[in-house]
């Protein structure tokens, strides 16, 4: 009985073997390539746009991920981004079905992978004091020989890591350059101007688009359809548009297209109709900009005739040589505070500088639709009539009656949702009633002199070549915006993700307690420091000039006590660093505690819970048997 038991048990491990073997060739079959990502954040979740853009690969793409491996040994942060890139590449390659394939390169110095990575665009950064410089970039390369490179990967921008890779492969994907519409009211490219009866240079931000995009002019008298192949649309200062141009643009947008829209209520630069015999008249010109059929269709609230103030964020501005500055609250210099950090267009951007800008917000009644801000006000602004800033002469004047309206105004917002058309109306053969998605795009702005050269750069002639130097990032924001929609929906769905840098939020909040008491007791010794210098000033001010040099009894007593009470200060303040790193190293501790021993304290525990469990179901069974 004995033997047959043991020849029985020998034949269920065997079985039991080999059934493990098979579910797991049959689980590596069936789930060959799924992944689960158990992060909080789900930092290797792609998003759908992601997704799509992989799918649609017609041909294979190479992707070669550079990183100095052996330079970076003392560099742990950087090595755990590196990790974080590699991880995300191959997460999309995993997803690409064979078409984006991956190589991980160590350019040592000297060798010819390093050349490669120079060649292909890529930049080694010096990351210490002797000059050490890493890799740490991605080129990739298509079936055609086209490439593009992200040069140096800043772990300061990994919010933006998957954006910043899906369009690298957009662009391998589709490289050839995007067509872009321009239809603007104002002189932005080069021409002839009557004035000067001179022919006018173009201003920069037209220089730096046409450099990047295909852009061509589109006529607003004569606009009835916009060509398909045109990928965005720039509508700058659009004034009394007509029935036919607005419907142009309405079924653009409807049927996909990406738009980008400047009004302003009062564009300096527009010299539309004015008449150069009067310039009175020329001063006094209607110079506002507005879409009203459509911003009503689109749920968009924009007056033409308000301008927005902000005497938080007044630029100087000089009246005259020999006067001093004096700070203009229609001219506003808006910093990173008032920039929205968590959309690609304005992530990195410092400064921008608008001027007699307006506002925008969404209509109550807006169903559909959604509007983010990209440039905002503080919450000290107010609108003012437009007027007001005509012919203004001191800018002080504008903070008369100044009352806040104590919360930020939208001077620039992306607009997304499924919109309605502004010409219900008209039954043209093909016209659309709504959009084709619920996710349209449309990039708004209430200023046009952010686009002047003014706002922004200073153009300066050098040896035939016009040199840029730029004091604000209103040419960032302009190229940032029209690249962004030049790109295809799907890449523009993609948003800012959660980053893979995981704060000691309890360590720091010990810090912090640590910080205030440590303040504290410094702010206590200074002022006890104050005190004493005015007793001894005191008594030193009663004694004659003779005895001025000479330290008096109560002098003496009076300095013994102070230093005696800062030696006890100090002894405080270091017991309060002896504190803050006990504090610390005890967390550290009860952390070890909970890693080392009380989790495989409670796993033994629970395995046991289950023997003994087992063994009394077995002895309930044997019972019941018997």
């Amino acid at each position: 009985m004995q033997l047959n038991r043991k020849a029985l048990s020998g034949t269920a491990l065997a079985v039991l073997a080999a059934l493990f073997i098979a579910v797991m060739l049959l689980v590596n079959v069936v789930f060959r390539g799924a992944r689960a990502d158990l992060t909080q954040n789900h930092l290797y979740t792609l998003s759908d746009g992601t997704k799509n853009i992989l799918k649609s690969i017609d041909e294979p793409i190479d992707l070669y991920l550079f990183f100095s491996d052996k330079a970076s040994e003392g560099i742990p942060q950087l090595r755990s981004y590196f990790t974080t890139v590699r991880e995300m590449l191959q997460e999309m390659a995993a997803r690409s079905g064979g078409k984006l394939r991956l190589q991980v390169i160590d350019p040592l110095p000297f060798s010819e992978d390093e050349d490669r990575a120079a060649s292909l665009g890529l930049q080694a950064v010096p990351v210490t004091a002797s000059g050490d410089k890493v890799f740490l970039g991605i080129a990739g390369t298509n079936s055609t020989n086209g490439h593009a490179s992200i040069p140096f990967l800043q772990p300061d921008k990994e919010a933006f890591l998957e954006y910043d890779i899906a369009k690298l492969i957009h662009e391998l994907e589709t490289p050839k350059k995007p067509v872009v519409g321009l239809l603007s009211g104002l002189p932005i490219s080069a021409g002839f101007d009557p004035e000067t009866r001179q022919m006018r240079q173009p201003w920069a931000i037209y220089q730096q688009w046409t450099q990047l995009f295909d852009v061509k002019s589109v006529d607003a008298a004569t606009l009835k359809t916009i060509d398909k192949d045109m990928d965005v649309l720039i509508v700058v200062q659009p004034k009394n548009l007509s029935d036919d141009a607005q419907y142009a643009i309405d079924q653009f947008v409807l049927r996909g297209g990406h738009l980008l829209v400047f009004v302003d209520p009062s564009a300096e630069l527009d010299t539309s109709g004015a008449d150069p015999s009067n310039p009175m008249a020329a001063m006094m010109a209607d110079k506002s900009s507005d879409l009203p059929k459509l911003f009503k269709a689109w749920g968009v609230e924009y007056d033409p005739h308000k301008v927005v103030i902000d005497r938080a964020r007044g630029l100087p501005i000089s009246l005259g040589e020999g006067t001093a500055p004096v700070r203009h609250a229609g001219i506003l210099g808006l910093t990173q505070g008032d920039l929205n950090h968590d959309d690609v267009l304005t992530a990195n951007l410092d400064s921008i500088n608008v001027s007699t800008a307006g506002s925008f917000d969404l209509a109550k009644d807006a169903k559909d639709e959604k509007l983010v801000p990209l440039l905002q006000t503080t919450s000290d602004a107010m609108s003012v009539p437009a007027d007001r800033l005509r012919m203004l002469g001191d800018p002080s004047s504008l903070l008369q009656g100044y009352k806040p309206a104590g919360s930020p105004f939208v001077i620039a917002a992306r607009l997304s949702g499924k919109f309605k058309t502004a010409f219900p109306e008209r039954n043209d053969a093909g016209a659309l009633k709504e959009s084709k998605d619920d996710n349209g795009q449309i990039v708004l702005v209430a200023d046009t002199d952010l686009l002047s050269d003014r706002m922004w750069v200073q153009v300066r002639p050098f040896l035939g070549q016009q040199i840029m130097n730029p004091f604000a990032n209103n040419g960032d924001f302009a190229v940032n915006a029209l690249d962004n929609m030049a790109g295809s929906s799907d890449l523009i769905s993609i948003r800012g993700r959660a980053t893979s840098q995981r704060p000691f939020t309890t360590v720091e909040a010990i810090k912090r307690n640590a910080d205030e008491r440590f303040r504290a007791k410094e702010q206590d010794l200074q002022r006890e420091l104050s005190e004493t210098e005015r007793k001894l000033n005191e008594l030193q001010s009663a004694k004659s000039q003779d005895q001025a040099q000479i330290l008096s009894a109560e002098q003496k007593a009076e300095l013994e006590k102070f230093l005696d009470r800062k030696l006890e200060i100090r002894k405080e303040l270091r017991q309060v660093r002896r504190q803050l790193d006990a504090e610390i190293e005890s967390l550290g501790t009860r952390l070890k505690i909970v890693n080392i021993v009380l989790m495989p304290l409670l796993v033994t525990l629970a395995a046991l819970a289950f023997a003994w469990w087992r063994l009394q179901r077995r002895r309930a069974a044997q019972g019941a048997h018997a």
